[in-house]
């Protein structure tokens, strides 16, 4: 194998990022869709007793006049075939998805011969194969295609920015880029026609691809990770963020495995022991796979996402603890939010073991060697490519079976703090967080029960004396957008009531001036509060005939999406009226 590229080479944070460089790539494919609209087909439902999503009402209503025939053969298969309880959804649809990947393009859909070496779980339901082909070519999907296809291309554009910065901060943790060629050594007959004892080998590249598929009918929440040869697979259900560990293990698994290969010689040095750890923890009643090389990998991908989860969580804590060290006030206030940031690296430790300790019970046993390793090649800035030699020598697996007694109480440590907080995730970064959340929805109710009285103000137009609330309110919560759009909200009402034209203006005027106050003050995550303050500006400048003005407030309300339908189709209205002829 080689890299494609210096390894040690980091991408620049500036530079354009180009995924394809990388083996990366969205892809759509359209025996995906039509398996799993056959699957929908046979009955197969992901969530039983809820709405389906948009796009599963659409295939079922274009289904609606299958074959009775067919789709009661495909119910019969998929029910007679269904996994044994715990089984999921997810694992449900798991097999069909391999299955989709063994089958030829369409329209032919061939069917690959059986063999063990098929994709995990396509071989248990490769019969359906034929009914899938029969499907195809009774339901009248191959004409349906190519807008169905186009749905998921907007879904995978959807996907595109937010993976390249899934890759992105990967390589940049691991100083590494990935093996995207490997090279096989491949025996060849000899040219010369008498037999002769010389045996003759020739290379032959072949492309590593690392490939995030959109699937809108997959079971929601899961992702689904198949590798076939030296094509990943993660086929990612609607609505998934591709920063979650799911998709981030799948990728580091492509990056890592070319590794473990690499350096087999040096892991197969210590075969031998990994084995008895493995028999072990088997005996124990932990499931281990019985495959070293498999072991290892896990173990690595294991190792690396915990480590990268945790380095990410303790840049969030310093964050926040260096803006909150700029707005103390005295010595006191720094010293606890130092003791904070203490609690917040303790807690965010505590919770990586917890995860190495349980990704160990499902067979990842040399996890913590590796984020041990890890840790180190972190600090030093090296590409893990280059020292995964020798880290591999200075594994000890007497050393790793006593892990998990050696971090009993940390890991207790976290099973209780994550019961303990509702908001655990927040919490970690954040320990104070609670309290001061606490302490500030009561607030907030305050706050709120005031704009409810002044609410009552309003209606029966006491301008001025809610007015003065507001602003009185507003010493009280400076800078608050709600106060602020209630003032402009004041402002606007006034000047309806208000028959002086020069009054009027300048009440109207006073109306824009707290709007903008309000969206500039507005948290990123209040997109209601900046929809109303912009639709309001809209209608606003268009009384006072500043149309261009308008329409960009009007076209800034539409652009945050319908989060407050009356707001939203105010604002589209006013376009509409701006803009017709």
């Amino acid at each position: 194998m080689r890299p494609s590229a210096p390894s040690t080479t980091q991408t620049a944070q500036n530079a354009p990022f180009d995924l394809s460089e990388y083996g990366v790539s969205v892809k759509l494919d359209a025996r995906l869709i039509i398996v799993m609209a056959a699957l929908d087909a046979a009955g197969f439902d992901p969530t039983p007793g809820k709405e389906p999503s948009p796009f599963r009402a659409l295939v079922r209503k274009d289904q609606g006049n299958l074959d009775a025939n067919l789709r009661e053969r495909m119910k019969t298969y998929v029910q007679r075939t269904r996994l044994p309880a715990p089984a999921t959804a997810a694992d449900e649809a798991a097999r069909y998805v391999s299955l989709a990947y063994v089958l030829g393009p369409p329209p032919l859909l061939d069917v690959p011969d059986r063999a063990d070496d098929l994709p995990g779980g396509a071989l248990e339901v490769l019969d359906f194969a034929p009914l899938v082909r029969e499907f195809y070519r009774k339901s009248g999907i191959d004409e349906r295609l190519a807008s169905y296809l186009h749905a998921y291309q907007t879904e995978g554009d959807r996907l595109r920015q937010p993976a390249a910065e899934m890759v992105r901060s990967v390589l940049s943790y691991l100083h590494t880029r990935p093996m995207v060629l490997t090279t096989e050594r491949v025996r060849v007959k000899s040219p010369e026609k008498k037999k002769s004892s010389t045996v003759i080998y020739s290379t032959r590249e072949h492309e590593r691809r690392f490939f995030i598929v959109p699937d809108l009918m997959a079971a929601p929440g899961t992702i689904n990770f198949r590798v076939i040869a030296d094509d990943y697979y993660a086929i990612v259900p609607e609505g998934i963020d591709p920063s979650s560990s799911e998709m981030r293990r799948a990728f580091l698994q492509y990056v890592l495995d070319p590794l473990v290969r690499k350096f087999n010689k040096e892991i197969a040095t210590h075969r031998d022991q990994i084995k008895q750890l493995i028999e072990t923890r088997t005996n124990e009643g932990l499931t281990v796979s019985p495959d070293v090389f498999l072991t290892v990998s896990r173990s690595l991908v294991a190792a690396a996402d915990a480590r990268f989860e945790e380095t990410n969580r303790l840049s969030a804590a310093t964050a926040i603890q260096r803006r909150r060290l700029q707005q103390a006030k005295d010595d006191a206030a720094r010293k606890a939010i130092a003791s904070e940031a203490e609690a917040a690296r303790v807690a965010i430790a505590d919770e990586t073991i917890a995860r190495l300790a349980d990704d160990y019970e499902q067979g990842a046993v040399l996890d913590f060697f590796f984020a041990d390793q890890l840790r180190e090649i972190q600090a030093s800035g090296f590409d893990i490519a280059n020292f995964f030699g020798d880290m591999v020598s200075q594994l000890d697996p007497a050393r790793e079976g006593k892990r998990l007694s050696e971090v009993a109480a940390n890991r207790a440590r976290a099973v209780a703090a994550r019961k303990a907080h509702p908001r655990y995730s927040v919490w970690l970064i954040n320990p104070g967080a609670e309290v001061r959340e606490s302490a500030n929805e009561a607030r907030v109710s305050a706050l709120l029960k005031k704009l409810a009285e002044i609410e009552k103000l309003l209606q029966v137009r006491h301008y001025d004396e809610a007015e003065n609330e507001l602003k009185a309110l507003l010493r009280e919560y400076p800078g608050e957008a709600r106060l602020l759009f209630a003032l402009g909200q004041t402002a606007s009402l006034w000047a309806r009531d208000t028959t002086d034209d020069d009054l009027q203006t300048q009440r109207l005027n006073r109306a824009l001036a707290n709007y903008r106050l309000a969206v500039a003050a507005a948290s990123p995550d209040d997109a209601v509060m900046r929809l109303r303050a912009h639709e309001a500006m809209g209608r606003v400048l268009a009384f006072l005939g500043r149309n261009e003005e308008a329409l960009k407030e009007f076209e800034a309300a539409i652009g945050i999406g319908p989060v407050d339908k009356t707001a939203y189709n105010n604002a589209v209205e006013g376009k509409r009226k701006l803009t017709q002829p």
